[in-house]
């Protein structure tokens, strides 16, 4: 194995680490470039691989009954180095999976350092080179803006650093339809639409009011320093910015009524509507048009259920605004997370459009045995869309639909939720679809461990 060539990955935090621990494990030599501490970043503390800069929760550890549960339960099938460091050094936390902070990176970087076929290079990397033939690019959301730009000229995008505008996107299940209905603007079909491709809200003059004043009162999260110089991405503004440009300015925005007709009421105009758009392939998920905003994540949940038709909405993801470095990865990457324009590029963590430390790491695992598979002249095995894993693939590779309208580009990055898997065959209890989809899930991941994933180490 050792006159095999080195894979490089660059980058060590969660998604770096897990990729370099998983490609070692297979037998194949790997070099770890992280330039921490010869160069920090504005929220890195240590020199430590996977250092936890916010958070040390890796949320609900519910493997029956939460997807991130889920994840953690594959992760562990899967020989996570992460996940196995975690459960090592995890503190009382209920039914969440939280971790001594120090103690669990400072046990990542022992283990790191410790395995023989990891050389770890302590340095910045502006480009990697053309000689190596194999890299993966785990820099995560605080990219450094020499990589960053080295990253715009090989995939031609305008920019990877700024202000994401995140609106809020809701389980379709969770959608009141005595309420609402399908419909675009005037019945105009865009580009691969029906003219039916809208989830229509209705508001009275006094609901939208009251959503408002709302909006208006409502708790903001405001930026962090190192975000403060950056613009908003695509000129995209808050919700509640909006507003307080004047009461009508929604109206006249992304809550305008026009052009279209509630078929539950067809002779009462609505003064204002809310349009949620279809999201993911599935069909499972729909954002809410123009929605983006730093209200906490608390007074979103709160306020956005006062809008008709969500009164029982379940959000797979709340809304915001911050600064983050990702990829269009449905249009740059190939399934097995390569440039599609320069295929010794592979990407992994939050750089590829996912969010979260487990979504992170489990990116990287992927990232990492599809690399050493390649090394060792295999083709890389897919997870199944079943699994968490195979999920997270799917939205960042191709789970996402573009918008049928002009507008700023619309994929967005996003925590596993249980609206990225396949649904279950009718018959399945509402109370009991998240059981049914774990177990489904996990017996899939068995048959596809076995079945793919022969250079396991002993």
């Amino acid at each position: 194995m050792r006159s095999l060539r080195p894979i490089h990955v660059i980058g060590g935090g969660l998604a770096g680490s897990e990729a370099a621990w998983q490609i070692a494990r297979r037998g194949v030599p790997v070099v770890l470039h992280e330039m921490r501490p010869v160069r920090s970043t504005a929220v890195h503390k240590t020199g430590h691989f996977a250092e936890l800069v916010c958070s040390n929760s890796f949320r609900s550890d519910d493997a029956d009954g939460s997807a991130i549960g889920l994840l953690h339960a594959e992760m562990r099938r899967l020989d996570s180095l992460v996940l196995h460091t975690a459960d090592v050094h995890k503190l009382p936390a209920g039914g969440a999976l939280a971790v001594d902070r120090d103690g669990f990176a400072g046990a990542i970087t022992a283990a790191l350092e410790s395995e023989p076929l990891i050389d770890i290079r302590r340095e910045e990397i502006l480009e990697p080179p053309a000689e190596w033939d194999s890299v993966i690019i785990a820099t995560g959301p605080l990219t450094s803006p020499a990589l960053a730009e080295t990253l715009s000229r090989q995939t031609g995008e305008a920019a990877l650093a700024f202000f994401d505008a995140i609106a809020p996107i809701v389980h379709r299940d969770s959608i009141d339809f005595d309420v609402v209905w399908f419909q675009s603007r005037y019945d105009k079909a865009g580009p691969g639409g029906s003219g039916a491709d809208y989830i229509n809200c209705p508001l009275t003059r006094t609901q939208y009011d009251a959503f408002i004043d709302a909006l208006l009162a409502g708790e903001k999260t405001a930026f962090h320093d190192f975000e403060a110089a950056t613009p908003y991405f695509d000129g995209c503004l808050p919700i509640e910015i909006m507003a307080e440009r004047g009461r009508e300015t929604l109206r006249h925005g992304p809550m305008k009524p026009f052009g279209l007709t509630d078929p539950h009421r067809p002779g009462q105009k609505p003064y204002a509507v809310v349009q949620l758009r279809q999201d993911n392939k599935l069909g499972t998920l729909f954002n809410m048009v123009g929605f983006q905003t730093k209200l906490k994540h608390g007074e979103q949940a709160r306020i956005f259920r006062t809008i008709p038709g969500l009164g029982n909405a379940e959000f797979a993801r709340l809304g915001g605004l911050h600064r983050n470095t990702f990829l269009n990865s449905p249009k740059l990457l190939d399934a097995t997370l390569r440039l599609k324009t320069a295929p010794r590029l592979r990407f992994a963590g939050q750089i590829t459009g996912c969010e979260g430390y487990v979504e992170s790491a489990a990116i990287g695992l992927l990232a990492g045995r599809f690399a050493a598979a390649e090394r060792l002249g295999d083709t890389p095995a897919l997870p199944p869309p079943t699994t968490a894993h195979g999920a997270l693939i799917g939205h960042i590779t191709g789970g996402h639909i573009e918008t049928i309208d002009k507008g700023p580009r619309s994929f967005q990055p996003m925590n596993i939720n249980f609206g990225l898997l396949p649904p279950l065959a009718g018959g399945t209890r509402r109370d009991a679809r998240k059981q049914a989809l774990c177990a489904r899930a996990l017996a899939d991941l068995d048959s596809w461990i076995g079945a793919a994933m022969p250079h396991a180490a002993e």
